[in-house]
């Protein structure tokens, strides 16, 4: 799960929303750690029984938002992206920024499925790159996830 560490109260929902559904499936929520959609999403995994990862860019075990049970301290500021992405079998991102922006790209270099619910697009010389998966509720990102990591698991 990715998406800026501030964000509005309709992206908190989604990401909320996303966080209880991966929860629901019996799989365990990675993410940043911090505040906005990654706090979000994991209130809505806790909420739902979940697990969830905080890859954090600090040194603290402290940053990590209240609803991380396991956080893991890197030290390597906004280069943490990579773990992130690396770490999940399918991203989801909610929203965005520019560090969103730069797991994303990680995630497409890396082989990872993206499914985006309000997030960037890519245009490439002027043409949509298809990169991303665009979903139009939670539910149905999640099944994307779930769908397109079972087939990259499938090789």
């Amino acid at each position: 799960m990715i998406g800026a560490g501030a964000c509005a109260s309709a992206t908190a929902e989604t990401a909320e929303a996303v966080g209880r559904e991966i929860a629901r499936r019996k799989a365990i929520l990675v993410c940043g750690g911090l505040g906005g959609v990654m706090e979000a999403a994991c209130r809505g995994a806790k909420s739902a029984g979940g697990t969830t990862v905080g890859i954090l860019p600090g040194t603290s075990h402290g940053d990590a938002n209240r609803y991380v049970d396991i956080p893991i301290v890197t030290g390597l500021d906004q280069a943490r992206n990579v773990l992130v992405v690396r770490t999940a079998h399918a991203v989801i991102a909610v929203g965005g920024a520019y560090g969103t922006l730069s797991e994303i790209g990680f995630a497409l270099k890396l082989g990872r499925p993206v499914i985006g619910l309000g997030t960037w697009s890519l245009f490439r010389q002027g043409t949509e790159d298809t990169g991303i998966i665009h979903a139009s509720t939670p539910g149905e990102a999640v099944a994307l996830a779930f769908r397109a990591a079972e087939r990259i698991a499938g090789r």
